[in-house]
C-alpha cells in the first residue's frame, strides 16, 4: 500500500530521518514506534504532504505520491485540529467536503458514524462544549468519514477512558476487516500487541526494527522457560532458586542446549508439570531494550 525508499529529512542542523525504508502491506495494521523525537511525526507529515522530504521517494498503491492522493488518506494527528466555536455537524460536513464527498453523501456517512459512536445527540453542540473524549470521537469521524484506503492514526487513544478506547480499537479492527490499511503510531504498547500485524521502530532518525509482530518477538526470544511443579518426586537444585507457594514450586530455566521437549522431559522426573511456558518478551520490553541499547552506543 505504501512504499518509502531512502527517505531523508533535516531541519537546519537536526537530522529527523536518515535513509528510512518502509514497506506497508495492504490491509494490515502497521505499528510505527519510537521514542519522542525519533522522527515518526516527520515521516507521517511527509506521507500527508504537509512537508517535503529532502530526498527519497514515497509511493502510494504503486504510484509516486501526488497531491490528488490526499483524498485517499485519513490522518489523525497527535495535535488535534477541530474548530472550537464550530458545531459538530457543521464541522464534519466541512471536513467531508474537503475530502471530496458530496453534501448528500457526507450527510449519510456522518449520520452513520454519529450513531455508531453514540454521539448523535451532540451534533448541534460546539466543540468547546464537549469533553475531551467526546471531541476525540468527532476528530476520529472526521478522519474516516471519506472512507480512506490509507488511515494514519497518531496516538488515537489519547484522551479516551478505557470504555471508549475499546470502542475505537474495535472500529480500527472493523476498518481493517473492510480493507483499510492502517498506520498506527502510539506509545501504548498494549495497543500494538492487540492491533498490529507488522511494525517498524525508528530511533534517532533511523529505522532499527522492521517485520511482523511475530517475527520481531521471535527474534528477541531468550529461550527461557517458566516452570511450575507440584508433587515433587525429588528435591530441586538450589541453584534453580525455586519459589514455593503452597504445594507448588515455580522457577525459570534456559534451554542451555536442550530442545524444549528435552527440558520438559527432564522436569517430569522432578514432579508433575503444572506450567511449562516460554517467556517471550512483550513489545514494550523490546521497545525499551532497543532504545536503551541505542542510548548506550
Amino acid at each position: 500500500m505504501l512504499q518509502i525508499s531512502g527517505l531523508n529529512k533535516s531541519y537546519e542542523n537536526h537530522r529527523a530521518l536518515t535513509d528510512v525504508d518502509l514497506l506497508v502491506p495492504k490491509g494490515v495494521v502497521f505499528g510505527l514506534l519510537g521514542p519522542n523525537g525519533a522522527g515518526k511525526t516527520t515521516l507521517l507529515r511527509i506521507v500527508n504532504q504537509i512537508i517535503e522530504q529532502d530526498s527519497g521517494t514515497v509511493e502510494l498503491d504503486g504510484n509516486k505520491l501526488s497531491p490528488e492522493d490526499i483524498r485517499k488518506i485519513g490522518y489523525l494527528p497527535e495535535e488535534r485540529g477541530l474548530y472550537k466555536k464550530m458545531k459538530v455537524w457543521d464541522q464534519l460536513i466541512y471536513f467531508s467536503r474537503l475530502k471530496g464527498l458530496s453534501e448528500s453523501e457526507a450527510k449519510i456517512q456522518i449520520k452513520s458514524w454519529l450513531d455508531k459512536l453514540e454521539i448523535d445527540s451532540w451534533r448541534d453542540k460546539k466543540i468547546e462544549d464537549l469533553s475531551k473524549g467526546m471531541a476525540q470521537k468527532v476528530q476520529f469521524i472526521a478522519t474516516v468519514v471519506h472512507r480512506p484506503s490509507l488511515l494514519i492514526l497518531d496516538e488515537p487513544f489519547s484522551g479516551f477512558d478505557p470504555v471508549n478506547a475499546e470502542i475505537i480499537k474495535n472500529e480500527i479492527l472493523e476498518l481493517k476487516h473492510k480493507g483499510t490499511t492502517v498506520i498506527l503510531s502510539t506509545h501504548r504498547m498494549e495497543s500494538v500487541e492487540l492491533l498490529c500485524d507488522h511494525l517498524a521502530m525508528i530511533n534517532k532518525s533511523r529505522k532499527i526494527l522492521d517485520g511482523t509482530v511475530k517475527e520481531i518477538k521471535r527474534s528477541f526470544r531468550p529461550e527461557v522457560f517458566q516452570i511450575v511443579l507440584s508433587q515433587l518426586k525429588k528435591a530441586l537444585p538450589v541453584e534453580w532458586t525455586p519459589k514455593r507457594s503452597d504445594d507448588t514450586w515455580e522457577f525459570t530455566l534456559p534451554l542451555a542446549g536442550k530442545s524444549p521437549n528435552e527440558l520438559l522431559s527432564e522436569m517430569m522426573d522432578f514432579g508433575e508439570v503444572m506450567t511449562f511456558r516460554e517467556q517471550t518478551p512483550s513489545i514494550e520490553e523490546i521497545f525499551i531494550h532497543q532504545v536503551q541499547s541505542a542510548a548506550d552506543e
